[in-house]
């Protein structure tokens, strides 16, 4: 019965992270292993880091054009997300954030799941740029 009950809830987690794309925000460092493993199968995990600052977990692509990070909250729960780019994929990833999210501003989009706002902001960097979700305000 136990082992029937666990499979019943990792369908439904599996169900509702697909709806949710990447904002796994709020879902535990175990969860977002399963979620990855699962649904972004050209990202392999690099580890999760523990330092003084942050803990995160970190992906990177085969290619290694871009890293996605997700950070962590001292109880392993997902605080925020970050995807830093190569700038040439800035273009395609501009089309895909107008096609998944409401435009605020020139880099900002916003999302609102379960009854959360959540922004989606992308900033430029010398080398790269980067795409962060985080809890709106």
């Amino acid at each position: 019965m136990k082992q029937y009950i666990a499979s019943l809830v990792l369908l439904f987690f599996i169900c509702s992270v697909k709806l949710s794309a990447q904002n796994l925000i709020g879902y535990n460092a175990k969860d977002i292993k399963l979620y990855m493993t699962q649904n972004q199968k050209g990202f392999s995990n690099q580890s999760i880091i523990n330092n003084n600052i942050f803990k995160y977990l970190k992906y990177t692509d085969r290619k290694e054009t871009q890293t996605l990070l997700f950070f962590l909250s001292a109880d392993s729960v997902c605080k925020s997300i970050r995807l830093v780019c190569d700038k040439t994929l800035k273009a395609e990833k501009i089309k895909e954030l107008d096609s998944k999210y409401g435009k605020s501003t020139e880099n900002i989009w916003t999302e609102t799941k379960n009854g959360k706002k959540y922004l989606i902001e992308l900033k430029d960097e010398e080398w790269s740029f980067s795409i962060t979700i985080r809890p709106g305000e």
